[in-house]
């Protein structure tokens, strides 16, 4: 008997809120989904806000009402012939289950499915959640505590889950976020050093900090960045390396 294929679960995850995991979800789903080619579904358990489900409420409302996104969208979903990813609203405690319910119940798999999880490790469920995702990428800013809450996490799941063989996770990837350049570059190549030194894997690409990370979608704009019905305006991504992101994306997690 053929074994079912199974999707790649993926969450963007850190131990600190409002460092960009929403934005990254929606961010890489859209693109992986509307400009790559790939099947993606999305979970969201970040109770209580559940920002992607509000994000798509206010992407369908945009499109509706803007002449130039509503042509966007009519000419990108006749060309790929597909719907929209589905977003799901879950909780940390059942979403396995849910996740898993779903799969068995379609004829096509998701390449990919990502979780939208909350930002503390205190959420019930949330340690037996992301033992089994396979990839989990954490974006981390040039901020001490931010720094600390995520190392100190992440250094649990690589140094004592993954190598006691307790979990499906397959690697954990750290990179930049919101990174000014204005800064020292020393302060980065002294992070880092801390980083690797502790034998986590940090990602080459780095993001560039951008007003676009902070904005939400405006009625009349005439292009998209954060939007879970149209992938991101690739200028815009060349600005913030999201499009060297994705590419490093792409060879880690071996689509």
């Amino acid at each position: 008997m053929k074994t079912k294929k199974q999707p790649t679960v993926v969450a963007f995850s850190t131990q600190k809120g409002g460092v960009g995991k929403s934005t990254f979800t929606t961010l890489i789903a859209s693109l992986l989904h509307y400009q790559k080619g790939y099947q993606v579904a999305v979970f969201d358990c970040d109770f209580p806000q559940y920002s992607l489900l509000q994000m798509r409420e206010r992407d369908l409302k945009m499109v509706m009402q803007n002449e130039t996104l509503k042509k966007m969208a009519h000419k990108q979903f006749t060309s790929i012939n597909k719907k929209a990813y589905p977003i799901f609203q879950s909780k940390t405690g059942k979403v396995l289950e849910e996740m898993e319910a779903y799969v068995n119940g379609l004829e096509i798999i998701p390449d990919v499915i990502f979780l939208d999880l909350p930002g503390t490790v205190n959420t019930a469920g949330i340690l037996r959640t992301l033992v089994n995702v396979n990839y989990i990428f954490s974006p981390i800013t040039a901020d001490r505590v931010v720094l600390e809450s995520t190392l100190s996490f992440t250094d649990v799941l690589t140094n004592v889950l993954m190598k006691e063989n307790q979990t499906g996770i397959k690697s954990i990837h750290l990179f930049w976020n919101q990174v000014d350049g204005r800064e020292k570059s020393i302060l980065y190549k002294n992070y880092s050093k801390v980083i690797t030194d502790l034998g986590l894997h940090l990602m080459e690409t780095t993001i560039a900090d951008s007003k676009r990370f902070r904005k939400e979608g405006e009625m009349l704009a005439k292009t998209v960045f954060r939007s879970t019905l149209l992938p991101a305006d690739s200028k815009l991504l060349a600005q913030c390396r999201v499009d060297k992101f994705i590419e490093e994306f792409l060879r880690i997690v071996k689509l």
